[in-house]
């Protein structure tokens, strides 16, 4: 149920944002094409990638939620670091080359632009600036009430595109004002690349924090020690050989734990301390949903493995005489 109304939290906000993002890159379009202004197209690319993005985090969001199958039985949770890492890329081509090209393009455009056309310009920005701050407050405040807080890969995404649509349209006022002040494009079609510039380094941060969660990051250091100080506590265990996590969503996180039992304990009970801790560790943390507990003989386990490097070294010190002899 936590998980439900993240989620719709989260839509909210990202639903917000689309339809900002619609309108404004309509304006946007409409107020570049006639001012022929390379810094407010830059502006109005930015905010269609910033649409499509919206789409596919939408469809994250969504397709998440699945439960798990044959096919897929840990679930579907990684769905929302694939489509934010597409929302990524989306950013990079569409917002961030295309707004880098039309700066480079608009060096060599000396093309006069009417003083009127900019005014109107101006005004479109005034409105994004507007409209992207509430859309960025709205997801700040998602953010803030949500456990996860950044953690939720649409939420963050949605962040990011906010701030930097904040700051790009910032850019681009100033890029207009120079221009329209001084009559040389220079200054507007430098905000330009700017805005591209920036928007590429916020994608790329998107993508790399949406790769590590593709293929597979572990539990926070905290949650993971936290877990392993309950499992050194139970009275069964006599020691904790190895304990790996790994983060399958926002709602789930994969357990993985070799434990050496105190000796003495037969099959029936070894599987009822098995259950318990199972229980115990789901119960506290019920993100931690994929617990698997293997029972290990560590002292048999540390014997084979001296013995095996016993019997490397032997062979090492044999293949060294040979060729020596």
């Amino acid at each position: 149920m936590a998980g439900q109304s993240r989620d719709e939290g989260t839509r909210g906000a990202v639903l917000v944002a689309l339809g900002a993002n619609l309108v404004i890159a309509a304006a946007k379009t409409a107020a570049g094409l006639f001012a022929a202004s390379p810094a407010l197209l830059s502006e109005a690319a930015h905010s269609v990638a910033d649409s499509l993005n919206e789409v596919f985090l939408l469809t994250s969001l969504r397709r998440s939620r699945r439960a798990p199958d044959r096919r897929h039985p840990f679930g579907y949770g990684k769905e929302r670091y694939f489509w934010s890492l597409l929302a990524a890329v989306g950013i990079f081509v569409l917002g961030g080359c295309f707004s880098f090209y039309q700066g480079i393009h608009a060096l060599g455009d000396h093309s006069n632009e009417s003083r009127d056309g900019y005014l109107a310009g101006l005004a479109v920005l005034l409105v994004s600036l507007l409209a992207e701050g509430g859309s960025l407050l709205r997801a700040a405040r998602q953010a803030r009430r949500s456990e996860e807080g950044t953690d939720d890969p649409a939420l963050r995404t949605v962040l990011a595109e906010d701030g930097t649509a904040v700051i790009g349209v910032l850019l681009a006022a100033t890029g207009m004002l120079v221009h329209m002040a001084t009559g040389d494009g220079a200054a507007e079609a430098a905000a330009s690349m700017a805005i591209g510039v920036l928007l590429m380094i916020v994608a790329t941060g998107l993508a790399r924090t949406a790769h590590r969660q593709l293929i597979g990051v572990a539990a926070d250091p905290g949650l993971r020690d936290e877990i392993e100080a309950l499992l050194a506590r139970q009275p069964e265990v006599d020691t904790v050989e190895e304990l790996l996590t790994m983060r399958l969503g926002l709602d789930s996180t994969l357990v993985a734990a070799r434990i050496d039992l105190v000796g003495g304990m037969d099959s029936e009970r070894v599987e009822e301390v098995s259950m318990r801790i199972r229980h115990s560790i789901r119960e506290r943390w019920p993100a931690a949903d994929r617990v698997f507990l293997d029972i290990t003989d560590a002292r048999t386990e540390r014997a084979e493995r001296a013995e095996r490097a016993e019997q490397a070294e032997q062979a090492e010190r044999d293949a060294v005489r040979r060729e020596a002899g």
